[in-house]
């Protein structure tokens, strides 16, 4: 079929109804979340078995699964259906109430435990039609290419240099505290900066291969080591893991003192000297002037603000 021929058959809806049933990998729950009827989803899907000369979907014992071809529709179904959101959503102005868009979030949890809760809470309240993807930031994400490529609208996190590539807006700032169990031999007698460094230290995964997360570029600028014995990709976990330990954990107060009343831990000033914490919001310049994305920004400013007030 003749490449113009095939877009004429071709609408959103049917796209629409292509990722949906790709992802729910069921007729009758893509019903469900389209709220078509049934044979209305059927009907689309052999229209699209036609358009694609593949089968799609499959059956396999008591489930479906995508074909290859079928696998490889997903993303760019979702990327037509994004751009298609972002596209209408701004033309009018962008109303929450109505909008059927999917925010993407690139954040870690160190910036606060309640802090995506709350957030999402937010979104749904306000834009209770709009999905939400929460990106992983990890050692394998590249933060900057997700903004430009449209992998991700918005990269949530703390760093000592964000890069000038990008729009930033700071959300605030926070004093560098060390969390440590309640019977660490330093809530007893204390320590100085030699035993803080020779203490066992727990520290979040690599950002990327070689990066250092801002306190450890900030004691490398000292000319000063500290002894991590423990590298954790899942930062939510690791006040658990010092409640339990003689490990050191070594970061922003208001995400330390979150657990001090739920786990056996104590805060404790460091005995060296940091700079405050500084957290942002960054984006592309391809969201910049996006309704949607502002209004994104806007939520995220919002619940920083109400966080620190707490």
């Amino acid at each position: 079929m003749k490449d113009q021929a095939l877009f004429d058959k071709i609408d959103l809806h049917l796209i629409r109804v292509l990722n949906t049933v790709l992802t729910e990998r069921s007729v009758s729950r893509a019903a469900i979340r389209l709220g078509m009827y049934q044979p209305a989803v059927s009907a689309a899907l052999k229209r699209l078995r036609v358009l694609a000369g593949d089968p799609i979907l499959v059956r396999s014992g008591s489930g479906m699964v995508p074909t290859d071809a079928g696998l490889r529709m997903i993303e760019p179904s979702a990327s037509i259906l994004r751009a298609a959101g972002m596209l209408f959503s701004d033309a009018r102005g962008f109303e929450p109430a109505t909008a059927e868009i999917t925010f993407r979030l690139a954040a870690s949890d160190y910036l606060d435990p309640l802090f995506l809760p709350q957030l999402v809470a937010q979104i749904k309240q306000q834009a209770p039609r709009c999905h939400i993807e929460i990106l992983p930031l990890s050692a394998e994400s590249d933060y900057r290419s997700h903004l430009a490529q449209g992998d991700a609208d918005l990269v949530i996190g703390n760093w000592s240099a964000p890069s000038d590539e990008l729009h930033m807006a700071r959300l605030f700032g926070d004093d560098v505290v060390c969390l440590v169990a309640k019977d660490h031999p330093a809530v007893r007698r204390g320590w100085d900066a030699a035993g803080w460094l020779e203490a066992e230290h727990i520290a979040p995964a690599a950002m990327h291969p070689g990066a250092k997360g801002v306190i450890d570029e900030h004691l490398d600028s000292l000319g000063m080591v500290r002894n991590i014995t423990v590298r954790c990709p899942h930062f939510g976990l690791m006040p658990s893991m010092v409640a339990s330990s003689l490990l050191v954990m070594t970061t922003g107060r208001q995400y330390c003192e979150r657990f001090a009343s739920i786990l056996p831990v104590k805060i404790l000033p460091s005995p060296i000297e940091f700079p405050r914490m500084m957290y942002y919001q960054l984006w592309h310049e391809r969201t910049h002037a996006s309704n949607a994305s502002k209004w994104l920004r806007e939520r995220v400013k919002s619940v920083a603000a109400m966080l620190r007030k707490e």
